[in-house]
């Protein structure tokens, strides 16, 4: 980027954030951990939890609940030996998850979302679907996973320029934000949540600030849904995407789109099949226009199983709640952050609960390599993922306070044996 004007930017931010604190969806002041005997219900649902397995590692992929597993086998044994032709039955389970996902993010219908593979799909939908202009400007940052970021570079090649931020510790504020918006910005891509720092982005304040612009806002979800509350509406996000395997416990090779019918309207479908159109069923009728839904965009026969188990494991997040589901993640990051300082170590991830979801990322002890400990932490029957140079845990719902204190003090007893070596 070039030199950006940083002139009445303090006065600016902070007006703004004093009139959108009506609009923002209030943060969970006092996180709580979900009641012990509605937990171990639910914890049974993961057999791993009994084999001595902690597994923290939901940002990179979840494991499949036996609602899950069942719901997935019980649709191949019925196209096996059942009815065998389900498409009817497919149809309507269909409509269910789509509601389902309607209700996670509190989209203005069903009809708003669109099944894709995955997250990278939804994305190419709405980056290579816009009328780009050469000189119009997309802003991103360089915390972002690689599936937020090709979509929108691959445009270079149509004269599109892209404006990189640079994170500050793992941090992409709403006021570095609104210093790199140039006159030609037309879209803010950005991540819900940081895969790697965990950074929350104030996502009702950008909103606003995008809104207010005219600046398409199009969060990749993929680190938030299933994690910590989303409401597309009061967030004024004109496009979301996530897959199913991450935090919405999912399988994969699923994932959706949502997007408003303004943004719809504004999209010029590259890719079209038999069920894009308004009435797929009218074979013999090759005039008809693209459907007024967001199926327009599920070309063929999306992933019926898939389909089938991520319904399970959506019914299962809304049944345990989302308000109660975010709550008792941000209590064991919580937890966590707190214990990992409290031993002297290095924090990447955020240390402001106002700004974390479900992850927790640390630096080992300088002189440390993080292929050996994450060696050791597999060992020790401790799943994270090693990023960057960084160990990264990523807890969700049914996981235990003892789980985090044991991983934790696995992890601080393995920084200790590796330094005496």
């Amino acid at each position: 980027m070039g030199i950006l004007d940083f002139t009445g930017l303090f006065e600016y931010t902070q007006r703004e954030l004093t009139h959108l604190k009506n609009c923002q969806r209030a943060i969970i002041q006092v996180p709580t951990l979900i009641p012990h005997e509605l937990h171990q219900k639910y914890r049974q649902l993961f057999p791993h939890t009994e084999q001595g397995l902690i597994y923290l590692n939901h940002a990179a992929v979840s494991p499949l609940s036996t609602r899950v597993l069942k719901a997935q086998i019980a649709h191949l044994q019925d196209r096996s030996s059942g009815k065998i032709e389900t498409y009817p039955d497919d149809v309507k389970q269909s409509e269910r998850t789509k509601g389902c996902i309607d209700r996670l993010i509190n989209a203005e219908s069903w009809e708003r979302i669109a099944f894709t593979g995955n997250t990278s799909d939804a994305l190419n939908i709405v980056a290579g679907g816009l009328d780009w202009k050469p000189g119009d400007r997309i802003l991103l940052n360089d915390l972002e996973f690689p599936a937020n970021v090709y979509p929108y570079t691959h445009l270079k090649s149509h004269g599109v320029e892209i404006d990189l931020m640079h994170s500050t510790d793992g941090r992409i504020s709403p006021e570095m934000i609104y210093a790199a918006l140039r006159p030609r910005t037309r879209l803010l891509a950005l991540s819900a949540v940081q895969y790697l720092s965990g950074y929350r982005s104030d996502l009702a304040l950008l909103g606003e600030l995008c809104r207010s612009r005219g600046i398409l806002f199009v969060v990749d979800a993929m680190q938030a849904a299933g994690c910590v509350r989303i409401d597309v509406q009061e967030m004024k996000i004109d496009a979301l995407a996530a897959g199913a395997p991450k935090w919405l416990m999912g399988p994969q090779g699923i994932g959706f789109l949502y997007l408003t019918e303004e943004l719809q309207a504004r999209i010029h479908q590259k890719n079209f099949g038999w069920l894009s159109v308004e009435i797929p069923w009218d074979f013999f009728n090759f005039d008809q226009g693209p459907a007024a839904t967001a199926r327009r965009y599920e070309g063929g026969t999306v992933n019926i199983p898939g389909m089938w188990g991520f319904h399970a494991s959506l019914t299962t997040l809304l049944e345990v709640g989302l308000d109660n589901i975010e709550s008792h993640i941000l209590t064991l990051t919580e937890e966590m952050t707190t214990k990992f300082q409290e031993a002297g170590l290095r924090m990447y991830s955020p240390t402001d609960s106002r700004e974390r979801a479900g992850i927790v990322t640390i630096w080992p002890p300088e002189g440390l390599d993080a292929t050996a400990v994450f060696n050791e932490l597999t060992k020790e029957h401790v799943l994270a993922s090693m990023r960057g140079g960084r160990i990264r845990y990523s807890p969700h719902f049914y996981n235990s306070i003892g789980e985090i204190h044991e991983a934790v003090d696995r992890t601080i007893a393995i920084f200790e044996g590796l330094s005496s070596q």
